[in-house]
């Protein structure tokens, strides 16, 4: 299993970004994990499942839904992510 912490920055909020990944998380087969908005403006996504399933689901988080503007995704720390929900969830 691997597991992924992201920060995801640019016009990614106000236009179903935590959904798209909530889509994108399923249909890459992704065991876990959650979506939440930052006060900040970025989103925040932990993701943990088989190697082909996160880089297939990174990759989506990468690119975003249309409306979404990715400028930045970057790797954050792992630990502490032991106990990821499933399935995947949008956190508010």
């Amino acid at each position: 299993m691997a597991t992924v912490h992201l920060e995801v920055a640019g016009r990614v909020q106000g236009v179903g970004f935590r959904w798209f990944i909530r889509q994108a998380a399923i249909q890459a087969g992704v065991a876990g994990g959650w979506v939440r908005n930052r006060a900040d403006g970025r989103v925040e996504i932990a993701a943990t499942g088989s190697d082909g399933a996160i880089a297939e689901f990174v990759a989506a988080a990468r690119t975003g839904p249309p409306g979404a503007r990715v400028e930045h995704v970057a790797d954050l720390p792992t630990a502490g992510l032991d106990d990821l929900p499933r399935p995947f969830t949008v956190l508010r």
